[in-house]
């Protein structure tokens, strides 16, 4: 026993080195397959449950400290501990699909992964499977499946390494399978034009949760960084929260906007904060040189505990950061803004996590795609590229380009194919400019996505119970 539960701690840990930015792509798909070796051979289901928790545990705590960078280590501890609890069901499962497992362990894995990622609250997606595996073959399944194809393809792959010995013809199927899948090349259309972007990163004074209280700074750095183009774009982007002093009921703040717009003489895509009858709403708006506001996008996911505090009365007995946390409302729509002729799509920050964000948008005609963000209050911490290789498989899964323009970084230039073109470094101010193609294709992911995740979960949840139902009958009874 003691030895399968340091496997499954090192199971957590070898997943986790495979996310950014380490990046070790092979990691985890080791690290499932270890998970699943602990699993064939726990004795009970109760025994699988301390392993999946241990598993998803370690893999937790050492994924998420950034949630606690600012406001201390009891919100860290307590997202993990919860989020862990998932994990209990992971090995129950694991334990119950004893035979026949190497398919199915894969599909009930992604089971509890889509389950995680859509409750309580929204759920949490930033800890999937298929983000560690941006730099290796299996992201290009993306563009099949989605984030979901990639995940059951990494567990597939991880599973099948550790039945070579007792299943050498079924292991080596799985394994080559989705292996060959994506290294088949896929025709990607031609761009039907191009754009000339920046992404401004203006940077903040200093680090910390009162990054609110810096609001005209921030905005001043923005203009100032916007100011130094030397030649011309048509789209400046800059980032989430860039102008939290609302430009539409602020007159120096819509002047220091009007300054940006008379160099860039180009549309620029403005983080701000508006309200309206339902409420704040985080937003992405924007300003065009001659017209001025223009179409917006009020941020639809919104973060709990962060932009949002669920249960604010009960929590904030616990904590004095409860009430720093926003009242934001979520918008509407699909995501997408027209900047001058661009049809764009926006994902703002913790939307990026979210299938629908983007595939919305690319339904309703997005060409391009961006991630503007604010990472500025997790300081010198992960988040920031684990973030980043989200908008990479997010943009090998539309086949669009992505613009991710960060207050204080990392941002980036993200070609189709996931390729970073170029990327800033945190806490520094920056200026990305490229040329980008504009394309109008759909891929299957876009077109198919939320079905193809549907029927894997479906699959693995409906296999697990039918397991613990043959378990449960052929149990012996007692007198």
């Amino acid at each position: 026993m003691l030895l399968r539960l340091l496997a499954a701690a090192a199971s957590g840990l070898l997943v986790f080195a495979s996310y950014e930015p380490l990046g070790w792509w092979p990691a985890g798909i080791v690290g499932l397959g270890l998970l699943y070796f602990a699993l064939q051979r726990a004795k009970t289901l109760r025994e699988g449950a301390l392993l999946g928790f241990v598993q998803a545990l370690s893999l937790f705590a050492l994924m998420l400290p950034w949630v606690g960078e600012f406001v201390g280590a009891l919100p860290y501890i307590a997202l993990s501990v919860f989020l862990a609890l998932y994990g209990i069901l992971t090995g129950i499962g694991g334990v119950a699909l004893r035979r026949g497992s190497i398919i199915l362990f894969p599909a009930w894995w992604c089971a509890v992964e889509y389950l995680r990622s859509s409750w309580p609250f929204g759920g949490f997606a930033w800890v999937r499977l298929a983000w560690g595996q941006i730099d290796g073959p299996l992201a290009d399944l993306a563009r099949l499946g989605g984030p979901a194809l990639v995940s059951f393809a990494t567990a597939l792959v991880g599973c099948a390494l550790f039945r070579l010995r007792p299943q050498p013809r079924l292991a080596t199927l799985c394994a080559l399978v989705p292996l060959a899948l994506a290294l088949v090349p896929m025709p990607s259309p031609e761009p039907i034009g191009e754009t000339r972007v920046a992404a401004i990163q203006g940077n903040v004074p200093r680090m910390g949760l009162d990054f609110n209280a810096q609001r005209r700074a921030v905005l001043a750095n923005h203009v100032r960084e916007t100011e130094k183009l030397s030649e011309p774009v048509d789209l400046v982007i800059w980032p989430e929260n860039a102008a939290d002093v609302n430009p539409l009921a602020d007159a120096p703040a819509r002047a220091l906007v009007d300054r940006a717009l008379a160099t860039a003489q180009a549309p620029i895509l403005v983080g701000t904060l508006t309200s309206d009858e339902q409420g704040p709403h985080n937003t992405m708006m924007v300003f065009e040189p001659e017209q001025g506001p223009g179409e917006y996008h009020h941020k639809k996911y919104l973060q709990p505990f962060g932009e949002t505090m669920p249960l604010r009365s009960l929590l904030r007995r616990f904590s004095p950061y409860v009430d720093q946390a926003g009242d934001f409302q979520p918008g509407q729509g699909t995501g997408l803004v027209h900047a001058g002729p661009i049809p764009l799509g926006v994902a703002t920050c913790y939307e990026v996590i979210f299938d629908d964000a983007y595939r919305s948008a690319v339904r309703a005609g997005a060409q391009l795609l961006t991630t503007p963000t604010n990472n500025a209050t997790f300081g010198f911490t992960d988040m920031t590229y684990q973030q980043l290789a989200m908008s990479r498989m997010r943009a090998i899964e539309t086949d669009r380009a992505v613009v991710v323009a960060a207050t204080s970084g990392v941002s980036a230039m993200v070609a189709p194919d996931g390729t970073v073109l170029a990327e800033t470094g945190i806490f520094e101010p920056a200026t990305l400019i490229d040329t980008l193609p504009l394309r109008d294709s759909i891929t299957p992911a876009v077109r198919f996505g939320f079905w193809v995740q549907a029927s894997i979960a479906i699959i693995g949840a409906l296999g697990t119970l039918v397991a613990l139902w043959r378990r449960r009958s052929s149990a012996p009874r007692k007198e």
